[in-house]
């Protein structure tokens, strides 16, 4: 049976500045960079306390032509579980980072906030509310 997943590409145009941007604006830190003779660069970072490890993998995505023009970053969707959306949103600002709306989003589900990496990457900010518990 799998454990755990624990790495998970995610394509970016320039090594350097998505590293700057997880590191420097989201907190994470850099696990791993390195580069053996013939192969490509690698580089991971992952946030603090957790095993997960994103690659930074420098590339283009290659997009199916039959998705819409709107799949963007190739389908690729992260979300941040965060314990105050609303603090965490104004730092993130603060450092330069551009969200969709102007101001978290309330829903059913919880707190929410959408921003971009630089490469276009979606990402979400989101304080989850208690699911209920349904009774047949």
């Amino acid at each position: 049976m799998i454990e755990k997943l624990t790495h998970v590409p995610i394509v970016v145009s320039d090594q350097e500045k998505a590293l700057k941007f997880y590191t420097d604006v989201l907190g994470f830190e850099k696990r791993a960079d390195y580069q053996q003779p013939g192969n490509p660069r690698w580089v991971t970072v992952g946030p603090k306390g957790q095993d997960i490890e994103l690659i930074l993998f420098e590339g283009k995505y290659n997009l199916d032509p039959r998705e819409p023009p709107e799949a963007g970053s190739g389908g690729n969707h992260w979300v941040l579980k965060t314990n105050d959306c609303r603090k965490d949103f104004e730092t993130l600002r603060a450092r330069g980072v551009k969200f969709k709306d102007p101001a978290p989003v309330e829903a059913s589900y919880g707190i929410s906030a959408y921003f971009t990496d630089p490469d276009g990457n979606h990402l979400t900010l989101l304080e989850s509310k208690p699911m209920p518990s349904w009774k047949a």
